[in-house]
């Protein structure tokens, strides 16, 4: 590391926390202004709003725009070096243009690791608390709405059916449990209304009957009232919004694997958000090195022609990836392929301006 390289490593950490200042002080304005009706509403507190929802959202909000900020701060203080000659002058000493990339390789991983293990733990713990607020004030009258006809396996060979369940009672009706050996039935209990207990931490059913299967064997019987033990509880019932994101990465690989001994549907929106968190903090690396090839070179627009073309290229790359998780959640594409592709794209464009860049 020499000083050329400190210097640019500086302006590159410099830029950046400074464009992200900028950047959450607008995003808590914006935020405020649309959530003041709610907050007052619900008479909360300052000390409420800032520890019990701000605490969690700038968390939230800085690694959401965490590559593209990194982009734009990259191409500001670089095409600024480069008005003022500086890159030239650089090169004009015998530095290599490789070589020039360096600190902007080291600045470029130094972020993306950041991101990634932020992404892993602190992002997913800021977004329980910004959910759970969420839910409890802004979005609670759009809660605990009633669920028909939901079916789940909850292990190996069970499946359960509620014909409707109330989260606000954590009961419901018209339940059914049925348990699938191979081909053949082994077990089904019908219960005409289903209740959850939570001092027993078990389910009451009323007006139950029990089928068992055994061959060609079977017995029947039924109940005013019973309990049984599920691995099932009212929490997994609900419908909870946005819950893969404030689950840390241990805590997703389990879910998704509890999920999957269930035959649960639709995980493929668990699966993007698994792989995003990865796939984030690579890009942090690629739009860095774009961002410094498009900006080292000096040209009669100056800094407004390379933040233009800046901005350009992070709205292609939010599209790029908005159209590849859709693919993904609506029309079953591979998760890792989807939150891959705007990577894979950016990254043959990363490869093709270096090749004609001037050496």
């Amino acid at each position: 590391m020499t000083k050329i390289d400190w210097y640019i490593l500086r302006k590159f950490i410099g830029t950046f926390i400074y464009s992200l200042m900028i950047l959450l002080v607008i995003s808590v304005v914006i935020d405020i202004t649309e959530k003041v009706d709610d907050f007052m509403n619900n008479n909360l507190s300052l000390r409420t709003i800032v520890v019990d929802y701000y605490f969690g959202f700038i968390p939230h909000i800085a690694a959401l725009l965490f590559p593209l900020f990194i982009f734009i701060s990259v191409i500001f203080f670089t095409s600024k070096m480069a008005y003022r000659s500086e890159i030239i002058a650089i090169l004009s000493a015998g530095v290599s243009f490789r070589r020039l990339l360096r600190p902007f390789w080291i600045g470029a991983f130094l972020f993306g690791g950041l991101l990634w293990l932020g992404n892993r733990w602190t992002v997913p713990n800021a977004n329980r608390i910004r959910t759970t607020f969420e839910n409890t004030y802004i979005h609670a009258r759009d809660e605990g709405h009633t669920i028909y006809d939901k079916t789940t396996r909850i292990d190996s060979f069970t499946y359960v059916t509620f014909g409707s369940y109330d989260p606000n009672y954590h009961s419901g009706s018209n339940f059914v449990l049925e348990r699938v050996e191979g081909l053949d039935m082994t077990l089904k209990i019908r219960a005409d209304r289903i209740s959850w207990d939570s001092t027993q931490k078990k389910w009451r059913l009323d007006y139950v009957s029990l089928r068992r299967i055994r061959g060609l064997k079977e017995t029947w019987w039924s109940k005013q009232d019973t309990t049984l033990k599920l691995a099932l509880t009212p929490k997994e019932m609900e419908e909870a919004k946005n819950l893969q994101e404030a689950m840390t990465t241990p805590e997703l690989d389990r879910f998704i694997a509890r999920e999957e001994i269930r035959g649960a549907e639709g995980l493929n929106i668990y699966y993007v958000e698994k792989y995003r968190r990865t796939a984030a903090a690579a890009a942090v690396v690629i739009l860095s090195l774009i961002g410094a090839i498009i900006a080292s070179r000096k040209v009669r627009g100056g800094s407004g022609l390379h933040l233009a073309l800046g901005i350009v290229i992070s709205a292609t790359y939010i599209i790029f990836l908005q159209f590849s998780t859709v693919f993904s959640t609506k029309a079953n594409l591979n998760p890792l392929l989807a939150v891959w592709i705007p990577n894979f794209v950016f990254g043959a464009v990363a490869i093709w301006l270096y090749m004609r860049a001037p050496k």
